[in-house]
């Protein structure tokens, strides 16, 4: 009887330590929304441009052939020769993240992340903190045999009844040694607002 009772207890237990007892918080007016819906708040840069400039590049660049082997890549900063702001890192970060969970290349420290990756090394040789058999050894970096780079730019024209923002990605693949050009392309996009 007192097995049966027991078995009962953690039972109920188990079921009430499931169940989702936490209250909402904040604005009853807030939901989550689908973050693969087509966004069209404005007719300015948004998650919706973000994401189909770095599946379209991710994708070019893949089908390209030029990745063969799972290269090394350092990344630039994309130029940002809009009028708005926009984080072009962004981008680069999502072309990346895509290409790398593809296993089509492999990715150096970009030119921001670089005096991070001088900082620990130095830190990690010069301080005598570390212990000496895990200590990253200084002149082992891989170089990479590309960079890409690329820029942003937009055509804004008004008029009484509409807003029309043209918006071009341009982004390319540079052999670093020989400095040629190997891939290019570009992704365009077109939103108009009526007044």
């Amino acid at each position: 009887m007192f097995a049966r009772f027991s078995c009962i207890a953690v039972l109920a237990l188990l079921a009430t330590g499931c169940a989702n007892t936490s209250p909402t918080l904040g604005s009853k007016n807030i939901s989550y929304g689908d973050t693969k819906a087509v966004e069209t708040v404005t007719n300015e840069f948004g998650s919706t441009d973000l994401q189909m400039i770095a599946e379209s590049m991710t994708r070019s660049l893949a089908q390209s052939g030029i990745l063969q082997g799972r290269p090394v890549v350092q990344v630039y900063d994309v130029k940002n020769k809009t009028s708005e702001y926009i984080d072009t890192r962004e981008i680069t970060t999502s072309i990346k993240t895509q290409l790398m969970k593809s296993g089509t290349a492999r990715f150096a420290s970009d030119n921001t992340a670089m005096q991070s990756q001088v900082d620990q090394l130095k830190l990690q040789n010069q301080s005598g903190l570390y212990k000496k058999s895990t200590v990253a050894k200084t002149g082992n970096m891989i170089a990479a045999k590309y960079r890409l780079e690329g820029s942003i730019s937009s055509i804004v024209k008004r008029s009484s009844d509409y807003k029309d923002v043209f918006y071009k990605f341009s982004l390319q693949l540079i052999d670093v040694e020989s400095g040629l050009a190997e891939w290019m392309d570009e992704k365009e996009i077109r939103k108009t607002t009526e007044r």
